[in-house]
């Protein structure tokens, strides 16, 4: 059963599956996956669709994970054409999920499509949520944890988020920083301005606790990985009046990091600072820490997984890709508990914004990547 790239994404943008929203895509996906024989299996937790689908019942099983759910258009009228058109115009194919990530799904479709079946030596597997664009909670983590729990060999994961940076082919994820989000509350006693000694002001703790915080530099860096890094995301008193001492104050942080830390040891430091302050300051009321944490750091070391990898971009494209750690979170956090992922995709200069887009040619070549890395893949591990 022959595929077309374009044509699969062209139908996947068409499902306007904006989080939490399917609209038909997990349909549309699951179609062409039936027609290559893939047996599929609808694993649908709260109100999120999420699809396994597996051909072959040998090993090795090479697994390729993405995400049908994409954000919103945001203004529709800012786009050249409908966010969900799906138009394609001057070589370029315009639409919301273009590059991230329905148009990867259609080049590892399309690559499987066009494999020859005598070079699958294993197994092939799709493992594609509904909940990566939203707060993940009912999507890829709860699969891996139900594909764990069933037994289910998944021995590689290729992961087709939009890694390449400036063209396409120049890096591959390896692995990525880990992610911490906090808030942190002071409680104070509200009061007259002209009374300060019968109030306790939570805004001068807060911005002593928040300047230490930024001060400390938590690391110069790791092997593949950027210096972590702590950002206040804002700061809240919401007082109203000129002459009012606010009883509470409060600020959010994140912190991006490599495997000098985990959520568990910054956890530690940030609530010995929350205490630190109070006694610091001789404040009377009291600093709270409400850690959130995403995921810990991980990485995908050298070997052959990424020499497959590497050796299929370098076929196509003809250059060596940078290994980088660097960019946001993916659902690889969740994969890596499964087995060993990479991340390889299109160019993501576009991913989010008004007109996301890809060029045809560049959809093809990826296309062209994943063939290759199939082949390398079972002659590899096979």
């Amino acid at each position: 059963m022959a595929i077309d790239v374009l044509d699969l994404a062209r139908d996947l943008i068409r499902r306007p599956s904006v989080t939490p929203a399917d609209a038909g895509a997990m349909d549309t996906l699951q179609r062409a996956l039936e027609g290559l024989r893939f047996a599929c299996r609808r694993m649908r937790f709260g109100e999120i669709e999420n699809l396994y689908a597996r051909r072959g019942t040998a090993s090795p099983n090479l697994c390729f994970a993405g995400h049908t759910d994409v954000v919103p258009a945001g203004d529709e009228r800012a786009w050249t054409s409908g966010p969900f058109e799906a138009a394609v115009a001057d070589g370029l194919l315009i639409g919301r999920g273009a590059v991230d990530m329905k148009g990867a799904i259609a080049a590892f479709v399309a690559a499987v499509a066009a494999l020859d079946p005598a070079k699958q030596t294993g197994s092939l597997s799709f493992l594609i949520t509904g909940d990566e664009e939203g707060v993940a909670h009912d999507g890829t983590g709860k699969v891996v944890a139900a594909l764990m729990a069933e037994g289910e060999q998944v021995d590689h994961c290729i992961l087709g988020e939009p890694t390449s940076a400036q063209r396409f082919g120049d890096q591959i994820k390896v692995g990525r920083r880990g992610s911490f989000n906090a808030r942190i509350t002071v409680e104070g006693k509200q009061g007259h301005v002209a009374y300060p000694d019968k109030a306790a002001n939570p805004i001068p703790v807060l911005v002593r606790l928040l300047a230490k915080l930024g001060d400390r530099v938590l690391d110069e860096g790791f092997p593949r990985f950027p210096a972590s890094n702590l950002e206040v995301t804002t700061i809240d008193v919401g007082n109203p009046t000129t002459n009012l001492i606010p009883a509470r104050a409060t600020a959010r942080l994140n912190i991006r990091f490599n495997p000098h830390h985990t959520t568990d040891s910054l956890t530690a430091w940030l609530a010995g600072e929350c205490e630190a302050v109070v006694l610091e300051q001789g404040f009377s009321g009291q600093v709270s820490l409400d850690p959130s944490p995403t995921g810990n750091s991980f990485m995908t070391e050298p070997g052959a997984f990424v020499d497959v990898v590497t050796g299929a971009v370098q076929d196509v494209t003809g250059q060596t890709p940078e290994l980088s750690t660097t960019g946001g979170i993916s659902d690889a956090r969740f994969i890596r508990a499964l087995c060993p992922v990479i991340e390889f995709g299109l160019v993501g200069a576009t991913m989010h914004a008004v007109d996301e887009q890809v060029t045809v040619d560049e959809l093809r070549a990826l296309q062209a990547v994943y063939g290759r890395l199939i082949e390398r893949y079972f002659t590899t591990f096979g």
